[in-house]
């Protein structure tokens, strides 16, 4: 591609809104434009990354033995009912009615369109296993786009899904694509860890793991240990929990029944210790839920929080959120900021650590007062103990004992057991050897394409500068000819350029009428891993060689284009 033909708009400023580096750059580079809040317009520079991305899916899931094929984005709406997914799912889920008030929703996903296809497609075990997959526009009415490519409302996605016998198949289909995602990731040049994630909207019956690239915009946490591989999101992250050593001198007062003090304005843990002159750690937080329909109170130290879905996950509720306002007033008798577990009748969910406290202080379900000297198992019961808190870092890791640490992340992938979550509810059904029917054991695996993209370009972004790796670059390599009006110099460049071209290495030649820096810039927005700057040296058949990591050297043509081959050549 000659750089005066490319439909390459630089630009020196973005919109305020680009928080994420990579939105910043792709805006500035010429790679997206917005279209509407979450929806962008890929321009011929952001599409050739996203060709290269998908390419690399593509070789990767057809070599796992995966299938590809091409399912609707439009669906319809009666699909979503007969997996009991279109009341659950949520707002995200766009609806819309055709003109014959037929009623459709936009796929954030596939599950229902897969299973009603293969129902019709496979009766019996003699034509399983199979891995079908796709590369899909995929919609989700996000309330707050973000980010760029990395919280959007149409974004583009590589689904698969695995339909097997028995469960022994599935765990070999869903180590195949565990195993496959790691070499796309690597491929793509991602710094990356596999995570194990909670199913979500999803749902499922066995393991699920989230592949998450290492980032500070990243809008998950992970939670990994500092000895040995365990690593998990926050949502998912479990910890050892120490035995308890009671302290002799709160031991002996063990008898004493709780007191009352007044604590006017006193609502939040801050302003608690400060009043009491007490830590965190001996504060009893308790937390009303609304479960289903039920309220229930949850229990942790004043210094942890609590985890929503590892509540959701005990109680086995379809929804958990805190209760209103009006809810905690007549449930406790008092404001929020003041419920505490003595003499509460409801269901009371205790963490491990709470219940591990010998005394501690709590609210008095009484305006302006709390309880001190409350006793785990005497002034409340301990039925419903568990691990109901976020992780927290240097926590025990709950395999090794080792420190935990937290990352930030972005949603790269998820691989999930689905098991017969769909079949069952759907009929999709086959005939075992036996001649008996049995529901389809199912996985499903995705990766967000775009957001690979963005990604990448937030890992890659350094010292002013963009490279994207050789496997996924726009063009292989960028040949800047520092004066075009310079015959010597465009001679080599354009020699340069023909002999790329025929050894397959995309090569983006820059022959505007530009100044030397304006040059630079826009090629530091391109990313191409490598430059060949054509300058005084052409007249000798001499260019200045640039790698990824921004080093020069001095090169023939010809030792040029042979560094060039091999690096492309090694990136595969």
């Amino acid at each position: 591609m000659r750089q005066s033909r490319l439909l390459m708009n630089t630009k020196r400023d973005v919109p305020s809104e680009a928080e994420a580096l990579s939105h910043q750059w792709m805006l500035r580079g010429g790679y997206i434009r917005q279209s509407a809040a979450g929806m962008y317009s890929y321009l011929p520079l952001g599409r050739r990354v996203l060709r290269n991305i998908e390419e690399i899916v593509r070789q990767e899931m057809d070599a796992s033995g995966a299938q590809e094929l091409l399912m609707p984005a439009m669906q319809p709406a009666e699909l979503w009912r007969e997996s009991g997914r279109y009341d659950v799912y949520g707002p995200e889920l766009i609806r819309l009615h055709d003109r014959h008030e037929r009623e459709f929703v936009l796929g954030p996903t596939h599950e229902e369109i897969i299973t009603s296809i293969v129902r019709q497609e496979i009766a019996s075990y003699r034509s399983l296993p199979v891995n079908l997959y796709q590369i899909q526009t995929k919609y989700r009415d996000e309330r707050r786009p973000r980010f760029g490519l990395l919280r959007g409302r149409e974004f583009l996605m590589k689904d698969a899904y695995s339909f097997d016998k028995d469960w022994e198949g599935l765990d070999r289909s869903y180590r195949i694509m565990y195993e496959t995602y790691e070499r796309i990731f690597k491929r793509c040049g991602l710094t990356f860890r596999a995570v194990e994630a909670d199913t979500g909207a999803m749902g499922g019956q066995g393991e699920t793991h989230e592949f998450m690239a290492l980032a500070d915009i990243g809008e998950d946490t992970i939670v990994s240990c500092s000895v040995c591989s365990y690593a998990a999101n926050l949502e998912r992250a479990e910890m050892a929990y120490p035995a308890n050593a009671p302290d002799a001198e709160i031991e002996g007062r063990n008898a004493l029944n709780p007191v009352l003090v007044r604590t006017r304005n006193v609502r939040t843990i801050g302003e608690l210790t400060a009043f009491m002159g007490i830590a965190p750690e001996q504060v009893i937080k308790t937390l009303i839920y609304r479960a289903d329909d039920e309220l229930v109170g949850v229990l942790v130290r004043g210094d942890r929080e609590v985890n929503e879905l590892k509540v959701k996950g005990y109680l086995k509720a379809e929804s958990v959120e805190l209760a209103g306002a009006e809810e905690v007033a007549e449930a406790t008798g008092a404001p929020i900021g003041y419920a505490g577990p003595a003499g509460l009748s409801m269901k009371l969910l205790v963490d491990r650590e709470v219940a591990a406290i010998s005394e501690g202080v709590t609210g008095a379900n009484q305006a302006d007062a709390h309880l001190t000297g409350v006793r785990p198992g005497r002034d409340f019961p301990l039925a419903h103990t568990g691990d109901f808190r976020n992780a927290a870092e240097g926590d025990a890791c709950p395999r090794c004992g080792g420190r935990l640490q937290f990352h930030r992340g972005i949603e790269l992938g998820h691989v999930f057991k689905l098991g017969t979550k769909y079949s069952a509810s759907m009929n999709a059904m086959f005939l075992d050897a036996d001649g008996r029917q049995k529901p389809l054991i199912m996985g499903c695996y995705g990766i967000g394409v775009s957001r690979v993209m963005a990604a990448v370009a937030e890992q890659r972004i350094s010292g002013g500068r963009l490279v994207w790796p050789m496997a996924i670059a726009p063009f292989k390599v960028h040949i800047i000819p520092i004066a075009v009006k310079d015959e010597a110099q465009m001679r080599l460049a354009e020699q340069l350029y023909h002999e790329l071209a025929g050894a397959g290495l995309e090569p983006l030649l820059d022959d505007r009428d530009e100044r030397a820096g304006v040059k630079f810039k826009d090629a530091d927005l391109a990313g191409a891993p490598l430059r060949l700057i054509v300058g005084r040296g052409a007249a000798s058949g001499e260019v200045e060689w640039m790698g990824e990591d921004g080093s020069k050297l001095p090169l023939t043509v010809e030792e040029a284009v042979r560094r060039a081959r091999e690096a492309a050549a090694s990136s595969k």
